[in-house]
């Protein structure tokens, strides 16, 4: 596996004065945020907080009103077009009758590594090959994607990420409606592609797992409200400015870390 080249001392996401939205919606408020390469950072925020639109901002698909993102230390397009960033979105972004298989969906990975008649190369089928190994779906390669369970849908789109050689992998919510033991396959995966090098932005609602797998954590309701390791992010106070006053057993189940 080789990451592509980037800037060195870049970060991987530089979010400066961040104002975005839809129409008369203000989705992000002045969101500030660096996170550095080969770190697993936890995105956590009720509904409606900002946090897709944060991705689809950093992948170029929402264009600030005001404010600056930057990708390794380029514009988010320039960042698409060298394959830097791959976005594995929420389930129900994705129309699961769409007649591909999952291997397709992982192929997609390749397409801005094609060459101009956009025919897949030896190389090209060895990554996705190797991304479908990894992923644990080589086997279901060839069913269509909406064939798979919960947990290997999210495992294809991984895959594609994979294949893509992507040095910034932004995850939408990779757990829900996922089983635990896919659950604990996709954590010890998004940790071995940190150790190979990769950025993981990740969006999730499981408090109790983020000192687990995250190196640090950003609490976000339209700006970010806390930002650094689980143990001085997840504090009931914070919790509460996030969430609102948690009641005694949500309290309870606050990560020991953060306590």
């Amino acid at each position: 596996m080789s990451l592509p080249n980037i800037p060195v001392g870049a970060a991987a996401i530089t979010v400066t004065g961040l104002h975005a939205g839809y129409h008369d919606v203000v989705a992000l408020d002045g969101v500030d945020l660096t996170v550095l390469p080969r770190t697993i950072c936890g995105l956590i925020g009720v509904n409606g907080s900002g946090k897709s639109t944060l991705f689809k901002a950093l992948m170029g698909l929402v264009q600030p009103v005001r404010g600056a993102v930057r990708i390794f230390g380029l514009p988010s397009g320039q960042s698409r077009k060298l394959n830097l960033v791959t976005y594995v979105p929420q389930s129900e972004d994705v129309d699961w009758t769409f007649p591909v298989s999952v291997r397709d969906v992982v192929m997609m990975g390749r397409y801005g590594r094609l060459g101009p008649m956009r025919r897949p190369r030896r190389q090209d089928r060895d990554a996705v090959d190797h991304a479908l190994e990894r992923v644990g779906l080589a086997d279901l390669q060839h069913r269509q994607i909406g064939e798979l369970s919960g947990g290997q849908r999210k495992r294809a789109f991984v895959a594609r990420g994979i294949a893509q050689d992507a040095a910034l992998m932004l995850l939408d919510e990779p757990f829900a409606g996922v089983d635990k033991s896919s659950e604990a396959a996709l954590v010890a995966l998004f940790r071995e592609l940190r150790d190979e090098g990769r950025t993981i932005l990740i969006s999730t609602h499981d408090l109790a797992g983020i000192p687990q797998l995250c190196d640090e954590a950003v609490l976000l309701h339209r700006h970010v409200l806390a930002h650094g390791s689980p143990a001085t992010v997840l504090t009931a106070e914070n919790l509460a400015r996030t969430f609102g006053p948690l009641p005694a057993a949500a309290a309870a189940d606050t990560p020991k870390e953060a306590s």
